[in-house]
């Protein structure tokens, strides 16, 4: 089975996108406006030019009203291809500078393969951005199997939240009581104090958070359930024995890349996405 440390490797390569200097002014340049028109656009995009209602599903984290500020506006604003190019190329940008030299084509080749074996049932986001060309370029390559990998962990956490009963709001208050994202999460994703407020209500009732806001045992134990699961079901994608094989075998490789990126600053911990350091 894939190991927690593969997928934080894989976050870790594809976050730079997010936070690293000059990526916001890509999108601006083309046209959209801020930093989180740029964000929904850059992620939507290989969905198509979505509307709000669609990507407030897909991404399950943020409150409907914040996405609705960006889209559908973004697409008037700006071509979607140039979007999708801004992207990969303030990421190859990046990468580039973080891993210097670092030989990835044996990473990429790993990759190309566990893409060719993973069933992307129930996985509408990962399966959007593997079906997007592949750059010729191994750096390039690296950072599109990151992304499409990251997303299909994405889907998987985002079934099992739902299944759980836990709606955006929840999921991100859960994770400001455990500390595994900044305190202004809130405000980033957009959700107003009722919204907050009914949150934790949920969490109280659950047993996960006490009167004070702060985690509980269980909330602890649900939290980390939650993340294994989520393991289980990105896993299940992967699927067969080959697969499962090479991701086991770029492990190492894709953790050491990882942490050199981190290590040039562009991704700062804890960060919104909750993901710890590779």
């Amino acid at each position: 089975m894939s190991t927690p440390e593969f997928w934080r490797a894989v976050e870790a390569i594809h976050d730079p996108v997010y936070f690293a200097p000059g990526a916001s002014s890509r999108y601006q340049a083309l046209g959209l406006k801020g930093f989180w028109m740029g964000y929904f656009a850059s992620r939507a995009a290989a969905v198509g030019t979505p509307g709000p209602e669609l990507v407030t599903a897909l991404f399950h984290g943020f409150a409907p009203a914040k996405v609705a500020r960006a889209l559908p506006d973004a697409w008037r604003l700006a071509d979607r291809d140039a979007i999708l190019m801004a992207r990969l190329d303030a990421a190859r940008e990046t990468l580039t500078s973080s891993i210097g030299d670092e030989p990835v084509h044996k990473v990429v080749v790993h990759l190309d393969e566990v893409l060719r074996r993973t069933r992307f049932a129930g996985t509408p986001l990962a399966a959007a951005h593997a079906a997007l060309n592949a750059p010729a370029d191994d750096v390039g390559r690296l950072w599109h199997h990151a992304t499409w990998l990251r997303e299909l962990h994405g889907d998987a956490h985002v079934a099992v939240l739902t299944a759980a009963g836990i709606d955006g709001a929840t999921a991100n208050a859960l994770a400001v009581a455990a500390e595994l994202v900044p305190p202004e999460q809130r405000e980033s994703r957009g959700w107003d104090e009722q919204a907050w407020d009914d949150a934790y209500e949920q969490l109280h009732m659950r047993g996960w958070v006490d009167e004070s806001r702060a985690i509980t045992e269980a909330g602890r134990t649900a939290r980390a359930r939650i993340e294994e699961t989520t393991h289980r079901v990105a896993q299940a994608a992967i699927g067969d024995r080959e697969a499962t094989a090479r991701t086991i075998a770029v492990t190492d490789t894709l953790t050491q890349l990882a942490r050199q990126v981190v290590a040039s600053g562009p991704v700062p911990y804890p960060n919104p996405t909750g993901v710890p350091r590779p």
